[in-house]
Formats: structure tokens, C-alpha cells, sequence
């Protein structure tokens, strides 16, 4: 086996500078496109945010919309695995509408405080033209798939009210804590005040009132 060639001089502090760079350009597309939106969204004030020159953003990313699109993708991901994770920690005697209320917290973290490109993410993705929503939605079809397990779930369970249309009882609750982004105020409730309320919330408006879960949430 021949020996491995030494890393040239400088290539890993290169490459750890290009990532924090490539990293702090995304996140300052983040912050202006959750504040502006899709159409709203520049590239100048983009580099401002970063302080960087303007070539310096098109070094990274070529146009405008692959820069969105990689914010986008990256926020619904790494929500999809904020999520996913706070479920595996979960006792497997919990029940389903308690996990329903466990991954609405978590997704409600993802969006006020925890990612900014999470943030983004859900309040934009839908203002993306047909051209730019392919690569999301490949990520959005993947977290989908987790949410539509968990009414899935209850339903089998019999802890949803049998009256509620799965589906629309589903995007109802994710529009709801996409929406939260818009108006929540840390100065007139901490996250997890509102985190609170909304599993409480989801907790009462899915469940049976016949069921086994009538009891009501754990908190």
C-alpha cells in the first residue's frame, strides 16, 4: 500500500474557512428571506448581512435561486431531524397523541429559536416557483412521511377523534406552528410557555372524547 500523500499546507484551515463562510452566507440568506420573503429576497443584502463582497456570495452559490433553494432544503432537513430525534427518545409506551404533541414542540423549537434556516424554510417554501420547489420537495415528501405516520398512528390507536379528517387535521396543525414564526414575541411569552400551549391545543383538538386518551396531555 502506498503511503498516504501529506496534506498540502493551509488546505484544512482553507477548507474550515470556506465552510464557516459558505455557513455564514446561509445563514444570512435565512434571515433575510424569513423577513422579506421569496420575491423580496437580494442578493446585495444578503452579502451585507454576511459582510462580504458580492463576488464572494457568487464564489458559493451561482444565482440567487440556487442560494434559496439550498436554504430551503437545509431547513426542512434539519427540521426533519430535530424532530426525528426528540421521537427516539421517547418511551415506546407513550401514546400517539402525546407524540403528536412531542414532535409539534419540537417543530415549533426548530422554527421560533433553534434554526434559523428552519425559520426560513417553512415560512417560504411555498412561495417558491414549480422550477426551485423539486429539491424540496423531495426533503418536505420526507418529513411528510414521519407527520402522516404519527395521525397514522392515533387513528389506528383510536386516539383521534374519529369526526377529524386525518389529513386536513394534520396541515391544520403544521400551518398553525409554521404560522408561529410570523407573530410569537419573546418578550410576551418564553418558547416554552408557547411550546406549552400549543401541545395543549393540539392535544384537545385531535383527541377522542371517547378514547383513551381523554385524559389530556403530559406535559
Amino acid at each position: 500500500m502506498s503511503p498516504r500523500s501529506p496534506e498540502a499546507p493551509g488546505t484544512a484551515g482553507q477548507d474550515r474557512k470556506s465552510t464557516r463562510t459558505r455557513r455564514r452566507i446561509l445563514e444570512s440568506a435565512a434571515a433575510v428571506l424569513r423577513r422579506r420573503g421569496y420575491d423580496g429576497t437580494r442578493i446585495t443584502e444578503i452579502a451585507e448581512l454576511a459582510e462580504l463582497r458580492l463576488p464572494a456570495v457568487y464564489y458559493y452559490f451561482a444565482t440567487r435561486e440556487e442560494l434559496i433553494s439550498e436554504v430551503v432544503v437545509s431547513g426542512v432537513r434539519a427540521t426533519h431531524e430535530h424532530v426525528a430525534a426528540a421521537l427516539d427518545d421517547l418511551d415506546s409506551a407513550v401514546g400517539a397523541l402525546d407524540r403528536i404533541c412531542v414532535a409539534a414542540t419540537a417543530h415549533l423549537e426548530m422554527v421560533l429559536v433553534g434554526h434559523a434556516r428552519a425559520a426560513a424554510a417553512m415560512r417560504t417554501v411555498s412561495q417558491l416557483p414549480d422550477e426551485l420547489r423539486a429539491p424540496s420537495r423531495v426533503e418536505e415528501a420526507r418529513y411528510g412521511v414521519l407527520w402522516r405516520g404519527l395521525f397514522d398512528d392515533a387513528v389506528r390507536r383510536g386516539e383521534l377523534d374519529p369526526h377529524l379528517d386525518p389529513r386536513g387535521a394534520r396541515m391544520l396543525v403544521l400551518g398553525a406552528l409554521n404560522w408561529a414564526s410570523d407573530w410569537w414575541d419573546p418578550e410576551q411569552g418564553t418558547v416554552e410557555e408557547i411550546a406549552a400551549t400549543a401541545r395543549r391545543l393540539v392535544h384537545n383538538a385531535l383527541r377522542d372524547p371517547g378514547g383513551p386518551s381523554s385524559g389530556g396531555s403530559r406535559e
